[in-house]
């Protein structure tokens, strides 16, 4: 659910123009003309979904959207939208485009000043009962941890099973006396609402949980982040995840668990050393490569015929001659096959 409520709004006039729009909505979704603001998940996206004047689009997370389905969203408007793209972790697609001027960047590249240093750990799963010892005296001073998994259900496997399912009966089994809960994405949003208010009331001390908690949750009092699997995740993902900790006065620790006893992955070693996200981030372009400029594809070799990626000189020499030619204010007409070329890629891509 978003964040952002209709009752948090202070401006009674306001208010009446605002609208929360989520897939639990019983209100119609072809009412939406009084509404000045609407606010809402992918719900927004639904063929449905009609907008009077759509004028500003604001997506928020937005590696957490395909880009067909922010294609879709900026598609509902009669011409192009202001849109404005906000993410807590710089992600290799958005860097790529960067390079290309096709968007206009602001960073705020400080973390908050209350922000506490969280300390990474990659562990191997024969590891994991020295683990959960280890984390009784954060308990026990009444700090509270989050365990994340990376499904739902146990499989076929139990022995190797990273389930919510699984990991919440262990945690039971070596943590006894602390409360454990769990929280995935198949449950009654009832139900998901109460044990996050029990976790914020600090009645549950264990929150085994799938990614669910990746964005927009907030416990000041949780120091430990135990990611199972964490091999099965990206580079991004794991740095959002360990954002979930170090928010109050106590500093954090993330343990980051293999699927399998092994190699560490170099990802992992990575992570486990460097904290900051841009630096991850532009070792997952290098990693994953930045996906298609011309295209949906996300990673992958890079679609360029000529540039290359790390060919800051030439990508700079371009921005500067296409800025020349916009200034002179000379008319595209005047060159047919550059007007056809450009017609034909803007066809092709989205900008964002």
């Amino acid at each position: 659910t978003p964040l952002v409520n209709v009752k948090c709004c202070k401006d009674e006039n306001l208010k009446e123009k605002l609208i929360l729009l989520t897939a639990n909505t019983k209100k119609t979704v072809n009412n939406l003309d009084s509404y000045l603001i609407i606010v809402g998940t992918h719900a927004l996206i639904q063929k449905d979904v009609k907008f009077r004047n759509l004028g500003f689009v604001v997506i928020d997370e937005q590696h957490r959207f395909g880009v067909e389905q922010r294609k879709k969203l900026q598609a509902k408007a009669s011409v192009m939208p202001h849109v404005l793209n906000m993410t807590a972790t710089p992600i290799p697609r958005s860097i790529a485009l960067t390079l290309y001027g096709e968007m206009d960047v602001s960073i705020l590249a400080e973390k908050p000043a209350d922000r506490q240093p969280v300390a990474t750990k990659v562990l191997q799963p024969e590891q994991r009962p020295q683990l959960y010892e280890s984390i009784i005296p954060e308990l026990a001073d009444g700090r509270q941890v989050f365990i994340v998994c990376p499904q739902i259900l146990e499989d076929d496997k139990p022995a190797r099973s990273l389930s919510v399912e699984n990991i919440t009966k262990q945690a039971k089994g070596w943590l006894k006396g602390y409360e454990v809960g769990s929280l995935h994405g198949k449950m009654k949003q009832d139900e998901k609402e109460k044990i996050m208010q029990d976790f914020v009331d600090k009645k549950i001390n264990i929150l085994v949980s799938t990614t669910v908690i990746e964005v927009g949750v907030d416990i000041p009092n949780a120091s430990v982040m135990i990611i199972e699997g964490a091999d099965r995740f990206g580079l991004a993902q794991l740095h959002q995840l360990r954002g979930r900790i170090g928010r109050g006065v106590h500093s954090g620790r993330c343990y980051l668990v293999m699927t399998e006893n092994g190699n560490i992955q170099k990802r992992l070693q990575v992570i486990e050393q460097e904290s900051d996200g841009f630096k991850l981030a532009d070792y997952d372009l290098e990693l994953r490569g930045p996906g298609a400029i011309y295209g949906t594809m996300q990673h992958g070799a890079l679609d360029l015929r000529v540039a290359k990626i790390t060919d800051t000189k030439l990508i700079k020499e371009a921005r500067e001659s296409a800025r020349e030619f916009m200034k002179k204010g000379e008319n595209l007409l005047q060159y047919p096959q550059l007007k056809e070329r450009v017609d034909n890629l803007r066809t092709i891509t989205n900008l964002n």
